[in-house]
């Protein structure tokens, strides 16, 4: 028997499958609701799907899917106690970054995801997740460049804790110790 909260998720992914709030919907083959535990203390949100998580519905299962789990390896993080998710649900055209209509448009899923499973510790990765996160829990006088930032931790409502995009380890290899480094505070947060 599912719990009230796998129902809420269900009708999440039933709601997130008809939306047309935005063209995005036009060309996805799956929205990417999320992955991971409905109990997670700690939360991880992207900014959206690539061609991959399009074709399969699961988040961060590409390239920087498989950087992000070198990460949590690092910091001794098992995948499956965390939650990952995106800001928007469809992928843009050429993997552009979602417009603020589209994140406007996409918003109520990520803000029913976050009321569900009401994690400790919330971290965006990449500075447009941050900045919709920090906006969403009074931090925007926090707000700055993602390079200022990142790994930071910030007290509000929520615990947020920015990161820089794992994909941004792939198109500069020096920035894998920055963000293994930056990692790491998540221990503490961490079963």
């Amino acid at each position: 028997m599912s719990s009230k909260k796998e129902k809420e998720f269900e009708r999440i992914s039933k709601d997130a499958l008809l939306c047309k709030k935005c063209i995005l919907y036009k060309k996805r083959m799956a929205p990417v609701i999320g992955q991971g535990s409905l109990k997670a203390k700690i939360m991880f949100i992207g900014e959206a799907p690539g061609a991959k998580e399009d074709a399969t519905g699961i988040p961060f299962c590409g390239r920087s899917g498989k950087f992000l789990d070198e990460l949590l390896s690092s910091a001794n993080i098992n995948r499956e106690k965390v939650y990952i998710c995106n800001i928007i649900k469809c992928r843009p055209p050429e993997n552009r970054d979602p417009g603020e209509k589209e994140i406007k448009a996409c918003s109520h899923f990520i803000e029913k995801q976050i009321e569900l499973i009401s994690p400790n510790v919330i971290c965006p990765l990449g500075r447009l997740s941050m900045k919709f996160v920090m906006e969403k829990f009074g931090l925007e006088s926090e707000i700055d460049v993602i390079g200022k930032i990142h790994g930071k931790v910030f007290k509000g409502k929520e615990t947020i804790i920015p990161f820089y995009h794992p994909a941004v380890a792939l198109y500069n290899p020096k920035m894998k110790d920055v963000l293994k480094k930056d990692f790491k505070i998540l221990k503490k947060y961490a079963d």
